[in-house]
């Protein structure tokens, strides 16, 4: 299951790798590219970190779905300016899966739960840093109108706990990544944000 869960979830960032590109006008090199970059990016911090060889290099599968994506992007994506939704849906289902399975595979190379943790954050929020970042966006993790990234650290938690628990099995790992991107929508929809750096009572302060 954590194999599936991580080719699910290079599918679902590299379709939204892809329609940013479609967004920015690249050309379809450029959108392959920007899907695996997308779909990748995670998944290698995360096993340079684990001091593995990257799976993506390791299992050529690995290369089907940003290729799939590609190629949905380019035969079934409407109109440019309508892909912002789609992009994020794609990119909060890429989230919840990353999330669970870079906590799984680091708790299974004998990673503390804390460190876990945090590198199953580190591969859901990867992805879609580097996509953002070769895309010319502000990433999503900076963005003060956003919480991108502290779904994924309640999924990763969540994980961990119940991986402390002795309670594993696809089924929780399949209700965790459910929650994780149900709380990812809602804060969407819902315009939640978290507290900026500087309190909101240094009315006069201006950083630069």
């Amino acid at each position: 299951m954590p194999l599936f869960f991580d080719l699910l979830g290079v599918f679902f960032f590299a379709v939204s790798g892809s329609l940013l590109a479609a967004r920015r006008g690249f050309d379809i090199v450029g959108s392959f590219l920007l899907a695996g970059m997308t779909g990748f990016g995670g998944g290698i911090v995360r096993d340079l970190i684990l001091g593995v060889v990257p799976t993506a290099f390791v299992n050529p599968f690995y290369f089907i779905p940003p290729a799939i994506a590609t190629l949905l992007v380019y035969f079934v994506a409407p109109g440019v300016q309508r892909l912002v939704r789609p992009l994020l849906i794609f990119d909060a289902a890429g989230l919840a899966l990353f999330c669970t399975s870079g906590t799984i595979k680091a708790l299974e190379a004998g990673m503390n739960p804390f460190s876990a943790t945090l590198l199953g954050v580190t591969s859901a929020v990867g992805g879609g840093l580097i996509r953002d970042v070769i895309a010319n966006k502000t990433p999503s993790i900076f963005d003060p109108h956003d919480i991108y990234a502290v779904p994924a650290m309640m999924g990763s938690g969540l994980i961990a706990m119940l991986w402390m628990l002795g309670i594993r099995g696809w089924t929780w790992e399949l209700g965790v990544t459910a929650v994780v991107f149900a709380l990812r929508i809602l804060s969407l929809k819902l315009d939640w944000r978290v507290p900026k750096a500087v309190g909101p009572w240094h009315h006069d302060t201006q950083l630069r």
